[in-house]
């Protein structure tokens, strides 16, 4: 059986290095979604997002590795997509305005069918609270800065003004702020969680 690890064979997207911003071209790629808003420690929706993202690519994961395909893979990541329609308010003191898409990207051989058959055995078998606010897209994000932060999500912001003095440099910042989790949280200690940090840049 055929075993693919997405993280391993692209590491320039998701093994950046810490010590550096770097620039990036990253290609359409299909992602499941989840929109929202509110604080992610303190809003239901945040947990319930979560939960359905990875409910359906469990699920679509094991349908590959059963199915005619026969093919394993490692689920990708959870990543975010953050901002606030007032971005004055996008603040780490009050996050009661931010907004957020919740997203695990899907492999290239996981058709729309699969993943309607994936959704509709989900909504059988747990029906989780967010499975009707599922969607599919395919985002394409081309030019990017990132980097590699360690350390807990409220330490953040250095690492992000590096990001945005990169890209000051070069260019300008355009599209969403965006975060890929490399780390179990519940597992790793806050000051080893690392988290791919990465901005558009035109």
């Amino acid at each position: 059986m055929q075993k693919i690890d997405f993280k391993k064979d692209q590491k320039h997207l998701y093994k950046p290095s810490a010590r550096i911003v770097a620039q990036v071209d990253v290609p359409a790629m299909t992602f499941l979604m989840v929109d929202g808003q509110g604080d992610p420690n303190t809003s239901p929706a945040f947990g319930e997002a979560v939960e359905v993202l990875f409910t359906v690519s469990y699920t679509l994961k094991f349908m590959v590795k059963k199915g005619p395909l026969a093919m394993d893979y490692g689920v990708l990541p959870l990543e975010g997509l953050w901002w606030a329609d007032d971005m004055s308010a996008f603040t780490v003191q009050d996050k009661s305005n931010w907004q957020w898409t919740l997203m695990i990207r899907q492999p290239e051989f996981v058709t729309p069918e699969m993943i309607t058959e994936a959704t509709e055995t989900v909504r059988k078998k747990k029906n989780p609270v967010a499975l009707d606010l599922l969607r599919t897209e395919v985002y394409d994000e081309g030019t990017c800065a990132q980097t590699l932060h360690i350390g807990s999500f409220t330490e953040e912001g250095p690492t992000i003004a590096r990001v945005h003095a990169f890209i000051a440099e070069r260019g300008e910042r355009r599209g969403k702020h965006h975060e890929i989790y490399l780390s179990d949280i519940r597992r790793a200690a806050p000051e080893k969680w690392k988290t791919v940090i990465r901005q558009p840049m035109k």
